[in-house]
């Protein structure tokens, strides 16, 4: 089962004062089970936006400790900032990101609503998926007026607070809690300084749009329906809601944008559409910027599009099309992005269970000549097989980059896509196959003292050898997989990358032929297991498979050596 995560990413209302910002983010990470991922200070919209995961219940603690030290420390009958907001924490969304349900997810903002309520006396309403009422689905619909208008608002009947007194806390104001989708809070940045002029992008690319009116579109009469109410043009992105303003601190205007729904209108999307509006106004976006944190699959989506518009091939590595990413989009224009800081599954990743793969070459080299005896040869086939994949996968790049061979950069970036998919699950497999050993080795450390023992302790060495079995066997599959791609390179490929090729089949046949001897090693005493029989014998049809697959592609690279 996969661990149950939850993202929180509530807004505190202050990005001036780093030492109010550091107490409360410390706050929230003295909380054990939290894993603080983000914090990101703005000093033109005095709001920071704060980023943590974790279990539910450690995280809807830490947001309830940030929640209260903010309470604490700011006091919005001061405040001010060019964000809207009304409270001391803003808005605190609660983002499922794994093993929960956003049913669950709505039943903790419920959970963390009602403690806020009881113990810090802050009137809370339940918004998005969490909304009580429908017309606080939307945010905006709780939050108009802000901070100014919120005693006045609570005063009336209609505006109830779902926790909390019905009276304003005049220091950290009202609230909302809710369960939400992931949220992408995105910038685009203007060569202009008029706010006039970034709203009239916001309005072409926001789904709201704007108002329809007769005449004139800024002073024209607005155009009603048969029901009285303004008709709108709708903008160019569905699931975007957007702002123009001028931010000081930069000396720019901006658009600022929430992307709600990422499928609808991917990052790169929103990017190009803003792009044409701009232009279309005579003005020109200069850059981006990210707040908070983004899937990695928004930048590698990003990256491939644009190499796509340059008829380039899209078969390269994570970090390559990330920074196709980054420059094309301007995300590095205001301030740094480092893609270890700014992407949620880097930010999750435990280097700790890849540690082989982490090393550098030499390092890698030196662990496998040590008197340990893993890495060994299963490590060391899953390592020549990602090579191998790797070079097929060069040369189809090359290939798809020659000059007089434009035509055919798509069939070339198609199997160079294919080549990265191996080379990462081969490369995964590295660290897998230590790991394999390495649970071999805890089995037999298993206590054996009693026949209980003795039995759960021989069931669990039987268990863990299949596992060593397994890995090597998956190896063999994935440089199964790689031949297709070096026989077409060695058909179609750049004829000067030809021996690139031949090395890379030569890998292959080595990585499988390797695997086997330790699918094979691994499974003395084990042949009447009807799952290690079937890998001895599908593993021996792959090599008499692969022996004339090489000897077919070396007989095509010796022609045209």
């Amino acid at each position: 089962m996969s661990k149950r995560l939850i993202e929180c990413v509530p807004n505190f209302s202050e990005g001036r004062r780093p030492e109010v910002i550091a107490e409360i983010t410390a706050a929230i990470a003295a909380v054990e089970g939290v894993k603080l991922l983000n914090v990101d200070p703005g000093k033109a919209t005095n709001r920071t936006v704060v980023t943590f995961v974790g279990e539910p219940e450690a995280v809807i603690e830490g947001a309830f400790q940030g929640i209260k030290k903010a309470s604490e420390l700011i006091d919005m009958s001061k405040h001010k900032g060019e964000h809207p907001r009304m409270g001391a924490t803003d808005v605190c969304p609660l983002i499922p990101i794994s093993g929960v349900s956003v049913e669950e997810a709505v039943a903790y903002s419920q959970k963390l609503g009602e403690r806020v309520g009881q113990e810090l006396n802050i009137p809370v309403f339940l918004y998005e998926h969490s909304a009580t009422q429908a017309k606080w689905k939307n945010l905006a619909n709780i939050r108009s007026g802000e901070y100014e208008a919120m005693a006045d608002k609570l005063a009336t009947p209609e505006f109830t607070p779902d926790y909390g007194p019905k009276a304003l806390h005049k220091e950290a104001g009202v609230m909302a809690i809710g369960a939400r989708d992931f949220l992408i809070a995105y910038n685009i940045n203007l060569n202009t300084t008029s706010v006039r002029r970034a709203n009239s992008v916001a309005f072409d690319i926001r789904e709201a749009g704007r108002v329809k009116r007769e005449g004139n579109p800024i002073t024209g009469k607005k155009v009603l329906d048969e029901n009285g109410q303004p008709v709108r043009i709708a903008g160019a992105c569905k699931g975007v809601k957007g702002i123009g303003w001028f931010i000081e601190e930069y000396g720019v205007a901006q658009v600022s944008m929430n992307i709600t729904n990422i499928e609808q209108s991917p990052l790169h999307i929103v990017f190009e559409e803003s792009c044409k509006s701009a232009t279309k106004r005579g003005m020109r976006v200069t850059g981006s910027e990210l707040v908070g944190l983004v899937p990695l699959k928004v930048m590698l989506d990003a990256g491939r599009y644009f190499l796509r518009q340059q008829q380039r091939s899209v078969g390269i590595s994570e970090q390559e099309l990330i920074k196709i990413a980054v420059k094309t989009m301007g995300l590095d224009e205001l301030s740094p992005f480092d893609p270890n800081e700014r992407i949620i599954e880097y930010q999750l990743k435990d280097a700790s269970q890849q540690p082989l793969i982490q090393m550098s070459l030499s390092d890698f080299a030196a662990e496998t000549s040590s008197e340990s005896p893993a890495p060994g040869g299963g490590s060391i086939s899953a390592y020549v097989g990602a090579l191998g994949a790797a070079l097929g996968g060069m040369v189809a790049n090359l290939s798809s980059h020659k000059r007089g061979w434009d035509d055919r950069w798509e069939y070339f970036s198609d199997w160079a896509e294919r080549a990265q998919i191996l080379e990462r699950e081969l490369v995964d497999l590295v660290d897998k196959d230590t790991d394999a050993f390495n649970g071999i080795m805890a089995a037999f450390r298993l206590p054996k003292g009693s026949e209980a023992e003795k039995a759960a302790r021989k069931e669990a060495i039987a268990e863990a050898t299949r596992q060593a079995i397994l890995v090597p066997f998956q190896v063999m599959k994935a440089c199964m997989a790689s031949l297709p791609l070096l026989e077409e390179m060695a058909k179609e490929g750049n004829p000067n990358s030809i021996s690139d090729v031949g090395v890379g089949m030569l890998c292959a046949r080595a990585a499988l032929r390797g695997a086997y001897l330790n699918v094979k090693i691994n499974s003395k005493g084990m042949e009447n297991d009807s799952i290690v029989s079937d890998c001895l014998q599908e593993g021996a049809a792959m090599l008499d498979k692969m022996q004339a697959a090489e000897t077919a592609v070396l007989a095509i690279v010796e022609t045209k050596l």
